[in-house]
């Protein structure tokens, strides 16, 4: 009786689970899928640098007090200098799993009430990001919490475009050469395979 119960109770996380990330993924503020340019490679690191700054700079204010789940993805779905994100290329994985080193900050998603300032997050992110190139775990203990080695297998289409494309274009057991901004916070990641 109890080994049903739990795997009633696992399947239905997995069902709220799926809901929400397509609830995210599916929101109206995406608009339509656009035909994107071919990649000629992964986009600078003063590109994603420049994103990080542009593509939040309206939310530094933090959220507005109505702003519903389709307002997450906000100011995500380009690179930071505005540039158009790319197709996938054919040789990028149809899923991975990866390492991610998370700093949250005011207005992030999930941060708490007391979360350091988006500056403070990124220089404490930018100061690991050594760290993690060398010894990605010791840099994990230094992220907040949500920062793992694995964070398990995701397939495509699950995060914002910039970040999918960064993440799906390294090559394995690399770590980005740049901070990236999320809507949860600043990330350094690592493709694990």
């Amino acid at each position: 009786m109890q080994r049903s119960s739990a795997a009633l109770l696992g399947l239905g996380f997995l069902a709220a689970l799926t809901g929400v990330i397509l609830v995210l993924h599916d929101s109206p503020k995406a608009g339509p899928a656009k035909p994107k340019a071919a990649p000629s490679a992964l986009p600078s690191a003063k590109a994603v640098a420049s994103a990080s700054a542009s593509a939040s700079a309206s939310r530094d204010a933090g959220p507005p007090e109505d702003a519903g789940l389709a307002a997450v993805g906000d100011g995500f779905e380009t690179f930071p200098d505005g540039g158009k994100v790319p197709d996938l290329p054919n040789s990028a994985p149809q899923e991975l799993s990866f390492g991610v080193v998370q700093f949250t900050y005011q207005g992030a998603q999930f941060a708490s009430s007391d979360a350091r300032s988006k500056e403070q997050s990124r220089q404490k992110a930018e100061a690991t990001l050594e760290l993690a190139k060398t010894d990605f775990a010791a840099a994990v203990s230094k992220g907040d919490r949500g920062s793992t080695t694995d964070a398990g297998r995701i397939p495509r289409g699950v995060l914002e475009p910039a970040v999918e494309y960064v993440l799906f274009t390294l090559n394995k057991r690399t770590v980005c050469p740049t901070i990236i901004d999320t809507p949860r916070g600043y990330w350094i990641v690592r493709r694990n395979e």
